[in-house]
């Protein structure tokens, strides 16, 4: 009887731990959740000045029918244009690509608190006259701490102030500098850009230079453009896609509804990731002679437009199932 009781209390722990790294973290921003308040790390991150509870990249694209019929451009029919006579198609000028990042931070000790400092980098042509560049927007962050009562208090970052750097000819980076931070303090980020670049995607990171409890990135592609993926060849890394579907903006007085082209459907998660370079104890009782690391994580994006015929059903490019791994 003893016996079974202890079986059964053993069940109960390890369905509560199971449920507890289930439910961290949490990637609805706005209010951390109890297990994040109360989060300290894990094994080799355990002594960790600050730690990224969540970090997520969501990307979807916005396609825009703004082409006219291809005989209003080119009235003249003849046999090389009869097959696209009568039929819309899109181009990469009516494409923008939508990034959403989320970043929720964690300080665990004082000395941690330079964590709350970031640099947000993006593609910005330091010419007038060219119209590529993307755009960064609706940036809000806030501090969550706890009082003494135990209640939590928010407080939100002007953003207006932030400076901007340019990194080179191609890049901009923007500091984002996070003040009157404490040990357990939680601070969210948030911001956007817009990209008029359809067939370029920034690289995922999974790590960052402090111990990562989750990194996500979201990705819908419509599925005429033919995109590789690259992804770390981890454990702790999954990655998946599956079949989904896109509507094109209306923007013509002749179309009803918009039409929809089928999209590739991406995600890409990694749990427990450890800065780049640190050690990883196996066995924490005898750490002598590992020489074991964390190597650097990155998914990295390449690929080629079709342009395609828009009343053509769309199509699944060749290889994108199942994710391509390097």
């Amino acid at each position: 009887m003893k016996t079974s009781f202890r079986i059964l209390l053993l069940a109960v722990f390890i369905a509560c731990g199971s449920m507890a790294k289930a439910q961290l973290p949490n990637e609805k921003f706005g209010k951390p959740s109890s297990l994040e308040w109360d989060f300290v790390g894990w094994g080799d991150a355990i002594d960790a000045d600050a730690i990224i509870l969540c970090k997520t990249m969501k990307v979807s694209y916005r396609l825009t029918d703004q082409v006219s019929n291809n005989n209003e451009s080119d009235p003249d029919v003849s046999i090389e244009n009869l097959s696209d006579f009568g039929k819309n198609r899109v181009d990469d000028s009516n494409i923008l690509v939508n990034y959403e990042f989320r970043l929720r931070t964690k300080i665990l000790k004082p000395e941690g608190a330079k964590h709350a400092n970031i640099d947000i980098a993006y593609y910005n042509v330091d010419d007038d006259m060219d119209y590529s560049s993307d755009e960064l927007s609706d940036m809000k962050i806030r501090v969550f701490t706890k009082n003494e009562k135990g209640k939590v208090e928010r407080r939100n970052i002007e953003t207006a102030s932030f400076a901007k750097e340019r990194l080179d000819a191609n890049y901009m980076v923007m500091h984002v500098v996070v003040p009157d931070v404490e040990a357990g303090s939680i601070i969210e980020y948030q911001y956007n850009i817009t990209s008029a670049r359809p067939t370029f995607l920034y690289d995922w990171a999974f790590q960052e230079c402090i111990p990562t409890v989750r990194s996500k990135c979201d990705i819908e592609i419509p599925a005429f453009l033919q995109f590789k993926m690259n992804t770390p060849i981890d454990k702790l890394i999954k990655s998946s896609v599956e079949v989904g579907h896109l509507t094109y903006d209306i923007n013509r007085s002749d179309m009803k509804k918009g039409k929809t082209c089928v999209t590739n459907h991406y995600k890409i998660v990694g749990d427990y990731i450890l800065p780049e370079g640190q050690t990883l104890n196996h066995n924490q009782s005898n750490t002598e002679g590992n020489n074991d690391t964390a190597e650097k994580k990155i998914a990295n994006f390449t690929s080629q437009i079709n342009m395609p015929n828009v009343t053509l059903p769309a199509y699944m490019p060749e290889g994108s199932v199942p994710l391509k791994v390097r």
